[in-house]
């Protein structure tokens, strides 16, 4: 019998024995950072042919190769060196990596000088008016990670600006915050490596026309800040050359808040919170590096989603923080994991012989026990879910944190213990229902448990604590792409879509174009 087999029906409370020798064996610790896998269904032989696999597809080659600057995405010819964006400039690299390295540190340092000058008023809108507002344009991670980390950390914000996101091409978020703009106030900051990107560039364009119309094309250089590797097209929008910062090749969309797509993220908590959330990141890239497969978080974290997607066949995965502030983390992580993991080959271009990636999905946690919840406790699929907890309530705050880290446990015991037969059946009875009533609500009642679960519990939501759960989620996903072969850093799956758009575009607008596809004519018919 497997391992699986043997414990994917298990009573994951009967591993509990005792309960203070399984926390031992299968939690760990980092800098603060907790990993509580008690509650997986697994036992000290699955953990051992976990590493053991891990072992035999030479995770440790492959995280030294991510480290070392070798080109790990094979399909676009690249290294993937997001990891070298958060190194402290006293850090010693290889000779290869410094050159890079210093560039990084140069963009750095424009940033906040940059941010200083804004928060200074030095950096004033044309009528010579302070900026009050940013808005961040972008989409995909020029905003997804942007826009969780702000709000992440808004008890850490200066308050010097306010922030806000736009990405989605429908026109309606600028929609709803144009009236709250002042433009002589507003700094625009557009993020696109290549600056074609469609979505962004009908934003672009938009609030070009908003401020324009209010304060003249003169304006346009003093209001609009630019990331991105196009200077043709910054120079054809008006990006001034003091407000363009470098976004390189070797950075994915997925992986580039570190850089200085944080720009909108550092203009609210200012450098000092920056630097802090760039070091939490550059601490979880030293224990990823450095520590042993057995004691390593994101290996840990790695190899737990492949065994409930391969071992025990979960092909759904929730994200539960118990904090609104990380209201946006599960939508950051679909994007991390699913584009990252989305794959069906492998990176020679073979079938894959396992199942992949799973389905990222989530809420903040109390809400989502009035949601989503009852699948997960008594649906007839299976989801693996990892809780996220800051143990330590944030100030005046008290008596709701602990309300929120209560809900959190006593979710996470009533998942894992269940509720059979006869507890059920002596609630009833406590309840005074008779025998029949009983036997007929018995069965709607039932919760089987074992549910498969981690806990990422930390003291604090803080700038460095949010680098490190985001570069753990980074190497988690590293971590699961070594082991099924595939190649996490490429998206091609996200590019016949784009093609398709750019040709039905003309239809629409009532230009020639090419030929339609034969099965949108009718429905193209009836929008006409």
């Amino acid at each position: 019998m497997s391992a699986a087999e043997r414990l994917g029906t298990c009573d994951v409370a009967r591993l509990f024995a005792p309960p203070e020798q399984r926390f031992a064996e299968f939690s760990r610790e980092v800098d603060g950072l907790l990993l509580d896998f008690t509650r997986q269904p697994l036992d000290t032989p699955a953990l051992e042919a976990l590493l053991g696999l891990a072992d035999a597809s030479d995770l440790p080659g492959a995280i030294e190769s991510l480290f070392a600057g070798e080109q790990v995405n094979h399909t676009e010819g690249r290294a993937a060196l997001h990891t070298l964006l958060r190194v402290p400039s006293a850090v010693s690299l290889p000779t290869h990596l410094e050159t890079l390295h210093r560039e990084v540190l140069a963009e750095r340092a424009r940033c906040a000088a940059f941010v200083a000058e804004v928060h200074a008023g030095q950096r004033t809108g044309a009528t010579g008016e302070r900026f009050t507002d940013v808005l961040n344009i972008g989409i995909g991670g020029s905003d997804l990670g942007p826009a969780m980390a702000v709000e992440a950390l808004r008890p850490f914000h200066l308050g010097r600006v306010s922030c806000h996101f736009i990405s989605n091409v429908d026109g309606t978020q600028f929609a709803d915050l144009a009236d709250r703009l002042d433009p002589a106030r507003t700094l625009v900051v557009v993020c696109s490596k290549t600056f074609t990107t469609q979505e962004t560039l009908a934003n672009a364009n938009l609030v070009r026309a908003w401020l324009t119309e209010a304060l003249g094309e003169s304006a346009v250089p003093r209001h609009f800040a630019a990331v991105s590797t196009n200077s043709s097209a910054m120079d054809q929008f008006g990006i001034g050359a003091d407000a363009r910062f470098v976004i390189w090749d070797w950075v994915g969309g997925r992986y580039s808040m570190w850089s200085a797509i944080g720009l909108a993220l550092e203009l609210a908590v200012g450098s000092e919170h920056f630097q802090a959330f760039l070091a939490g990141g550059h601490a979880m890239d030293k224990h990823f590096r450095s520590a042993p497969l057995r004691d390593n978080l994101p290996v840990l974290l790695g190899l737990l989603a492949i065994w409930n997607r391969n071992g025990l066949g979960n092909a759904s995965h929730a994200i539960l923080p118990y904090t609104q502030r990380l209201a946006r983390f599960p939508a950051y992580l679909q994007q991390l994991e699913m584009e990252s993991l989305g794959k069906s080959v492998d990176a020679a271009g073979n079938p894959l012989q396992r199942s992949s990636g799973p389905v990222i999905f989530g809420e903040p946690g109390s809400n989502a026990q009035h949601s989503f919840f009852q699948l997960l406790h008594q649906g007839s699929g299976g989801v693996s879910m990892d809780f996220l907890l800051p143990v330590t309530p944030p100030a005046g705050d008290r008596g709701g944190s602990q309300l929120a880290m209560a809900n959190c446990l006593a979710q996470m015991q009533a998942l894992m213990a269940g509720q059979g037969p006869d507890a059920v059946r002596a609630d009833l009875e406590k309840r005074g229902l008779d025998s029949k009533a009983a036997r007929q609500l018995l069965p709607h009642k039932l919760h089987r448990g074992s549910r498969p679960m981690s806990l990422l519990a930390f003291r604090q939501l803080d700038p460095r604590t949010l680098g490190m759960l985001v570069a753990l989620y980074e190497h988690k996903v590293f971590v699961q792409a070594a082991l099924w072969g595939l190649n996490p850093f490429d998206q091609w799956g996200v590019e016949l879509g784009k093609q398709l758009c750019n040709s039905l575009l003309p239809a629409l607008t009532g230009k020639d174009g090419p030929a339609l596809p034969a099965e949108l004519a009718p429905l193209l018919g009836w929008m006409r």
